[in-house]
C-alpha cells in the first residue's frame, strides 16, 4: 500500500509543533533565577597543597634554626676538643657509633645544617678511609635525596609544569638538561663549583626522576668524598702536631685536574649527542 501524500494529512492539533521550539525545553527556558553554580577549588585542595609543602617548610625552619644554633658546634675545633671521647665511645660501641654517625650525617645534609665538611672529616677520623668513605657517601646521598623530595613535592611539580608550559630561554635550558640529565648531573657533582645544597635544589625544580638523582649524586660525590675522608683519616697526626687540615686540597692541581677530567668524561656523551643532532638533516 503506497504511503499517503503528506500534503493530504492534517496535523493533529493536540500534538506539539514539530518545528517550533518547546517553551518548556532547557534551551528556551529563561535564566536560572538561582544563578550558575559557583566554580571554585575542590574541597580540601588547600589542605592538600599545605600537606605537600609541609616537608619543605620543616626543612627551611630547621635549616634556619640550625644556622644560628649549630654555627659554632659542628666544626673542626669541636672535633679536636672531643676527639678522645669520640674514639673511646667508638671503641666501646662501634656499631652504634656508625649508626649514629650515619643518621647525624643524613640530618646535616637533609636540613642543610652547617658542618657537612666537619662531618666528612669525622667519618674518616673515626672509621678510616674504609668504611668511612662508604658511610660518608651513602649518608650524603640519602640526605640529598630527602631534601630533593621535599623541594620537588613542595615546589618542583608546579614549577616544572609551568616551565613545560612556557616557551622561553628557561624552557630551552631545562629541555637540554633533561635530554642529557645523567651526564649533566654527574658533571655538576664531580666539579665542586655549586654548593652542595644548590645541586640538590636544581634537579628537584626541573623534574628530574628520583632514581636518576640518587644514582648521579652517589657516583658524582665519590671522588670528593673519598678525598675528604682520606684527609679525615690523617687527622690523628694533624692533631698531634697541633695543626689544621688543608681543606683546600681538593682545589690543588693534582686533585682538581683529575676531577675536571672525570667531569669532562661524564659530559662527553651529552656533547656528542648535541653534535649529532646538529648534523642530522632537516626532514
Amino acid at each position: 500500500m503506497p504511503d499517503p501524500d503528506p500534503r493530504s494529512v492534517s496535523p493533529d492539533p493536540a500534538s506539539p509543533d514539530p518545528v517550533g521550539p518547546d517553551p518548556a525545553s532547557p534551551d528556551t527556558a529563561g535564566p536560572d533565577p538561582v544563578g550558575p553554580d559557583p566554580v571554585g577549588p575542590a574541597p580540601g585542595a588547600a589542605k592538600v597543597g599545605l600537606r605537600a609543602r609541609l616537608p619543605l617548610v620543616i626543612v627551611i625552619a630547621v635549616a634556619l634554626t640550625g644556622a644560628f644554633l649549630l654555627r659554632d658546634t659542628l666544626t673542626f675545633d669541636a672535633l679536636r676538643e672531643n676527639r678522645e671521647a669520640l674514639l673511646a665511645f667508638r671503641d666501646a660501641n662501634y656499631v652504634l657509633t656508625a649508626a649514629l654517625f650515619v643518621l647525624a650525617y643524613i640530618a646535616i645534609v637533609a636540613f642543610s645544617l652547617p658542618g657537612a665538611t666537619a662531618a666528612t672529616l669525622t667519618g674518616g677520623f673515626l672509621f678510616g678511609v674504609f668504611p668511612g668513605a662508604i658511610f660518608n657517601v651513602g649518608a650524603a646521598t640519602l640526605g640529598a635525596t630527602l631534601i630533593f623530595l621535599a623541594v620537588r613535592t613542595g615546589l618542583g611539580a608546579g614549577l616544572a609544569a609551568r616551565i613545560d608550559a612556557s616557551d622561553g630561554r628557561v624552557k630551552r635550558l631545562t629541555d637540554r638538561i633533561r635530554d642529557n640529565e645523567f651526564s649533566v648531573l654527574v658533571s655538576m657533582r664531580l666539579v665542586p663549583v655549586l654548593p652542595f645544597f644548590v645541586a640538590n635544589l636544581i634537579p628537584a625544580l626541573i623534574g628530574v626522576r628520583t632514581g636518576v638523582f640518587m644514582l648521579t649524586t652517589f657516583l658524582g660525590i665519590i671522588p670528593g668524598g673519598v678525598i675528604y675522608t682520606w684527609v679525615g683519616a690523617g687527622l690523628g697526626a694533624v692533631f698531634a702536631r697541633g695543626e689544621t687540615p688543608d681543606l683546600g686540597i681538593i682545589f690543588a692541581p693534582h686533585i682538581l685536574g683529575p676531577l675536571l677530567a672525570l667531569a669532562a668524561l661524564a659530559f662527553l656523551p651529552s656533547l656528542l649527542k648535541t653534535i649529532m643532532k646538529k648534523k642530522e638533516p632537516l626532514p
